[in-house]
C-alpha cells in the first residue's frame, strides 16, 4: 500500500489561508503509524477517525490490521467533499472509504460508540468561527462536561470532547493536536473534567528537529486516553527522532529499560495538570517571588490601522504633522536587536526607513487640529478606517490608545529569543512587544529588576508560563508573565525581598 508523501505546507497566500479556513494540516506516516499502534493494540473491530481528511490513519490502521492480523472495519467522518478524492489518491478504495460520512461531529455525532478513535481534527480558531457556530459548541461543551469552557476554544478542542463521549467503554482514543488544548484559558476547566472521568495514558511532545509539522508555527502534542477509570500517573514522552520505533513500542505497553530517540518521564496527573501537560515535568523548585510582585504588564498599543498610524518621522513632516501630535514608538520585534534600546536606536531605524512616529491627536477637539492633519483624518475617513474592526470602537475614530513609556520591554513571541529590553529610548511599543511597568519608580529599583529579569535563569522560567509553538518558539500573555517566577537567590542578590513586602505608590500606576 503506498504511503503519503510529504506534505509541503504553502507559507502564505490563498493556498495557506484555505487550509486556515478547513484546519487541514496533514498528518505524516510515522507519526499516524504509533497513534495506530495505541488505539488498536486490543484488536477492536471498529475504528473511526472523525475528521478523515486524506486518509492517513485509515492507512495506518490498515498496514497494523495487517501485521497483527485481524479484520477492521474503517468509519470516517469529514465535511469537507474534496477530500475522498484525495483519500483515493493516497491509496484507500472504495471499500475502505464506504462508512465515510459528509457529516458535522460535533454537532451531528455518530449514534453508536467505538473502541478506537484516531484523529488530526480540523485546527480552526474561535476567531474563525461564526457567533452561531460558537453558541451552539460551547453550550454542547457545558451539557457534555458539566463545566464552562471558553468560548475562546477552538473547534479542535470541541472535536475531543465530542470523540471522548464517543469511546466505548475500554476504548482507546488517539490525538493529535496543538499545545494551545492544554495551554488556553479553557484548558483548566477540559482538563480537569478529562481526567476526571477518563484515564490519561500518555501525552507525547516533540523535540523542534522531530514536529511532525515543521512548516507550522504551533506545537504539536499527541494524547492517548482511555475510557476507563482514571489513574494517578501518566507518560510524558519527549519524542527526539522521528522515526523512532521506540515510541511505538512504548505506547503498545512495552517498556524499555533506557531509550535513545524518546525521553520518558513518569509523572502524576495533578503535578502534569499544575505544571501544564506541554511543558515538562517540574523540577520540583518552588520560588517564592514572581515578577509581578514588582511590576505589572499590558500589551503594547494596537493601532488598528498600522500604515495610517504609524510612520517615519520624514513622511509626518510631509504630511504637515508636528511632533507635538506623535509619540516615539517601535512597530516590529526585529526592530529592537538587543538587549538595550537607545536613542540612537531610534535613529538607526529612520535611517533605515522605518516608522518611528505615532501619531496621537488625543484631547484636541478636530477644529483645533493644525490644517494638514484635518485633511489628512478626513482623508482617512474617506477610505473607510472608521468602519474597521477595532477603529469604530473608539470616539472619535482616530483616537488612539495610551500607554505610559514602559521601563522594560518584553519581547514575548520567538525562537531563542525571548527577552527583557530595558528602555533608554522612552518609547512605547505596538503590540510586538509588552509593556513592563515596576511598582517603584527609582531608576536605581529599575535597573535592578531588569538584571534579574535578563538572568539566563529567569529567561528559562518563561517555559513555565509561556504558550508553546513550532521551532520552540514561546509565546506569553501580560497576566502571564505577571506570574514569571523570578529566583529567590537573585532577589535577594539585587536587594529587591523588601520591595515585594511594601508596596509603595509609583509613577507609573
Amino acid at each position: 500500500m503506498p504511503k503519503t508523501q510529504t506534505y509541503k505546507l504553502p507559507r502564505a497566500g490563498l493556498e495557506r489561508e484555505a487550509l486556515r479556513r478547513k484546519g487541514q494540516f496533514w498528518t505524516p506516516d510515522w507519526t499516524a503509524d504509533f497513534m495506530a499502534a495505541y488505539v488498536l493494540q486490543d484488536k477492536p473491530s471498529r475504528l473511526l477517525d472523525p475528521a478523515l481528511g486524506e486518509g492517513v490513519f485509515f492507512r495506518a490502521a490498515k498496514r497494523y490490521a495487517r501485521a497483527h492480523v485481524f479484520d477492521l472495519a474503517l468509519f470516517g467522518r469529514d465535511i469537507d467533499p474534496e477530500v475522498i478524492g484525495q483519500a483515493r489518491m493516497s491509496g484507500l478504495d472504495d471499500d475502505d472509504l464506504r462508512n465515510v460520512e459528509m457529516r458535522d461531529f460535533v454537532l451531528d455525532p455518530p449514534s453508536e460508540l467505538f473502541p478506537a478513535i484516531i484523529a488530526n481534527p480540523p485546527y480552526i480558531r474561535h476567531h474563525r468561527l461564526s457567533p452561531a457556530q460558537k453558541a451552539s459548541l460551547t453550550e454542547f461543551a457545558r451539557k457534555t462536561t458539566g463545566r464552562h469552557i471558553d468560548a475562546r476554544a477552538g473547534l479542535h478542542v470541541y472535536f475531543l470532547i465530542r470523540a471522548l463521549q464517543t469511546l466505548a467503554p475500554e476504548g482507546r482514543l488517539a490525538y493529535i493536536v496543538s499545545a494551545d488544548i492544554c495551554e488556553g484559558v479553557f484548558a483548566h476547566a477540559l482538563w480537569q473534567w478529562i481526567c476526571s472521568h477518563y484515564r490519561l495514558d500518555a501525552v507525547v511532545a516533540f523535540a523542534a528537529e522531530a514536529t511532525p509539522f515543521p512548516d507550522v508555527d504551533t506545537n504539536a502534542l499527541v494524547f492517548l486516553i482511555r475510557k476507563a477509570s482514571p489513574v494517578k500517573e501518566f507518560d510524558w514522552v519527549k519524542c527526539l527522532d522521528c522515526d523512532s520505533k521506540e515510541l511505538t513500542t512504548l505506547v503498545s505497553g512495552q517498556r524499555q529499560r533506557s531509550y535513545n530517540g524518546i525521553q520518558v518521564h513518569r509523572r502524576r496527573v495533578s503535578e502534569g495538570l499544575a505544571t501544564g501537560l506541554s511543558r515538562p515535568p517540574s523540577d520540583g523548585t518552588t520560588h517564592q517571588y514572581t515578577l509581578g510582585d514588582f511590576a505589572s504588564v499590558m500589551r503594547g498599543i494596537v493601532t488598528g490601522d498600522n500604515e495610517f498610524f504609524f510612520m517615519t518621522s520624514a513622511r509626518a513632516k510631509d504630511l504637515g504633522i508636528p511632533e507635538s501630535l506623535l509619540v516615539k514608538a517601535v512597530g516590529r520585534m526585529r526592530d529592537v536587536q538587543g538587549e538595550y534600546f537607545d536613542p540612537e536606536d531610534v535613529s538607526r531605524l529612520e535611517d533605515k526607513g522605518r516608522p518611528t512616529r505615532l501619531l496621537n491627536v488625543n484631547g484636541l477637539p478636530f477644529d483645533k487640529l493644525p490644517a494638514r492633519v484635518q485633511k489628512y483624518l478626513e482623508d482617512g475617513e474617506k477610505s473607510g478606517l472608521p468602519d474597521k474592526t477595532l477603529i469604530k470602537t473608539r470616539k472619535p475614530w482616530y483616537r488612539m490608545e495610551i500607554r505610559k513609556t514602559p521601563p522594560i520591554l518584553f519581547a514575548y513571541l520567538g525562537r531563542r529569543s525571548a527577552r527583557f529590553i530595558r528602555n533608554r529610548a522612552d518609547v512605547v511599543p505596538l503590540t510586538c512587544l509588552l509593556c513592563v511597568y515596576p511598582k517603584h519608580a527609582s531608576s536605581d529599583f529599575v535597573e535592578h529588576l531588569w538584571k534579574v529579569l535578563s538572568n539566563p535563569e529567569t529567561i528559562g522560567n518563561l517555559k513555565k508560563v509561556g504558550k508553546s509553538y513550532g521551532g520552540d518558539a514561546i509565546k506569553v500573555e501580560p497576566r502571564s508573565l505577571e506570574r514569571l517566577p523570578l529566583p529567590d537567590d537573585l532577589v535577594r542578590a539585587e536587594g529587591l525581598e523588601k520591595y515585594a513586602e511594601a508596596k509603595q505608590a509609583t509613577l507609573f500606576d
